[in-house]
Formats: structure tokens, C-alpha cells, sequence
């Protein structure tokens, strides 16, 4: 965690940032499909070179595109000022978190939540130049989907939790997550430069290898497998109502383990002074 020019309230032993950096905007969703475990769902470990996360397991995801925001997109599901409401934004924030949420999950896994005009979902094989144009970013999502004639399937989202990185950390994001079920005849991949390794588990077992040191998981990471794990099917998962409320953790003192959010005692219990390995297989 990346707290460079963070102090401590000589008084209480909090936190203090010389300077609170600004959050950017963020998605990051929960690939999932039905296993024998209950829900699994695709996990990544990050190069350990990687300014952010380095070394950690973690779900796709990354920051909004601004050429998002206002974009005229063939858009199908929950419209932006569903997403708004629900996520507490404005609403060309709202549609940039969407476009970021199908984005990401293209670059980062070649999987692609877009339909053409008979519903049916691209060969993603097709479309490699497209991916890598989007990772370079002189492609825009809005301008990928108008060229080949896509509809981008907000229908096939569902809301999880939203998270801000707390107030000490120098590098902060403002993540929404998001839920989205592996489309019929895709296959998640490994083809990005910042993962070292890439897989499905369950959930459950990803908790479990968690417990026994075989992997690293940031507070927000462990919260969404918790929620995951509590499901046997992923048409319940999507199907949970849930109120989405602001996570941001407090920060007791200038430790990582002086943050404070929901079940932060057991993830610190279970944290242990643990280093990431390459359990990940």
C-alpha cells in the first residue's frame, strides 16, 4: 500500500495525509460461473512490478476512460441514471463506469460483454487488434462498439459494493464492482502484460488459500469473495438484492493494520504478517 507523505496525529496516533490525494474513478468486476464449489470466479496476480497491487491477486478492473462519459453508445439494460442512483454519481460518471467495467474486462481477459444486432456475442479472436488498441488507448470503448456495429449489455451487469481507498494512500481509487457471468462460448485468458498468472477458483477456495498464505488479498478483494462465497449458484448471486453503501476505511494509525472497515478484525486475524506467493495456479 502506497502511503508515501503520510503523517500520524501525535495526539491520537491516526493517520494523517500531508495532502489527501483525489480518487479516480474506477470498475473492477467479478467474473464469475458455476462451479462444483459454488460460485467461481476468475482471478489475476499482478506483476510484482506494477506501480499498484504489484504481487497481489486481484479481479480485473481499472480506471474510467473520460471519452466514456457522454458517449453516444447502442446500449442495452439498466440506463445510466439507473447506475447513477445506484452507485451514488452523476450520470456520465455512472455510464463511464459501465463502458470501464466492459472495457476492462475485454483488455484484461478477453472477454467481451457486447452483443451485435441478432444478440449474439463476437469471436473475441476476431477482435484482437481492437484489444490491443483499447490497452494502448488509441481506441476508445465508445468508438470500438460503433465501428463493429456492438451493443454494450449493461443488462448483463449487476451492482456488488463500492470502495474508496482510504485517505493515507497516495495512489487512491473510487472502485465500483461489479458482477458479470462468463458469456456463453467466451473463455477468460491470461493475455495481458500485468498479470504473472491467471485462473478460476472458487470463491470459497480462494478464502481458503487466503487462510493458508498461498496468496495476498487487499481488504476489498477479501470482502467481495466473502459476499461470493456466501452463494451456491451465480443465478442467485445476481439475483441478491442488495443495498450498495460507501466502504472507505478509517485509518487508526499510519499501519496497514490500523485500518478500520466491516469484518476488518477477521481479515487482520487471517492476514498474520503474510507475504504473496504463487499459489495461483
Amino acid at each position: 500500500m502506497d502511503r508515501s507523505g503520510s503523517g500520524v496525529d501525535p495526539d491520537t496516533g491516526a493517520a494523517v495525509p500531508a495532502q489527501p490525494s483525489v480518487p479516480r474513478d474506477a470498475a473492477t468486476v467479478l467474473l464469475v460461473r458455476d462451479g462444483t464449489d459454488g460460485v467461481e470466479v476468475f482471478l489475476q496476480r499482478r506483476v510484482k512490478t506494477m506501480a499498484f497491487a504489484g504481487g497481489m491477486t486481484v479481479f480485473p478492473g481499472g480506471g474510467v476512460d473520460e471519452r466514456d462519459a457522454e458517449a453516444d453508445i447502442a446500449w442495452s439494460g439498466p440506463d445510466a441514471q439507473w447506475w447513477a442512483r445506484t452507485f451514488g454519481s452523476t450520470e456520465p460518471v455512472a455510464q463511464s463506469l459501465v463502458c470501464a467495467a466492459v472495457r476492462e474486462t475485454f483488455e484484461e481477459c478477453g472477454v467481451l460483454i457486447a452483443t451485435d444486432v441478432d444478440g449474439r456475442f463476437p469471436e473475441p479472436g476476431t477482435l484482437a487488434d481492437e484489444r490491443a488498441r483499447l490497452v494502448d488507448k488509441s481506441l476508445s470503448l465508445a468508438g470500438f462498439l460503433t465501428a463493429r456495429g456492438l451493443t454494450l449489455r449493461a443488462d448483463l451487469l449487476a451492482p456488488l459494493s463500492h470502495w474508496i481507498a482510504p485517505v493515507i494512500e497516495k495512489r487512491r481509487y473510487d472502485t465500483r464492482f461489479f458482477i458479470a457471468a462468463l458469456p456463453a462460448g467466451q473463455q477468460a485468458d491470461a493475455e495481458t502484460s500485468e498479470v504473472s498468472v491467471a485462473g478460476w477458483l472458487s470463491a470459497r477456495e480462494a478464502l481458503r488459500r487466503w487462510a493458508d498464505r498461498q496468496h495476498f488479498l487487499l481488504p476489498p478483494t477479501w470482502s467481495q469473495l466473502r459476499e461470493l462465497a456466501r452463494h451456491d449458484t451465480v443465478a442467485e448471486l445476481m439475483a441478491a438484492p442488495r443495498e450498495i453503501t460507501t466502504v472507505m476505511p478509517e485509518a487508526t494509525t499510519a499501519m496497514m493494520t490500523g485500518l478500520r472497515f466491516p469484518f476488518s478484525d477477521e481479515y487482520f486475524v487471517e492476514l498474520d504478517g503474510r507475504l504473496p506467493s504463487d499459489a495461483l495456479r
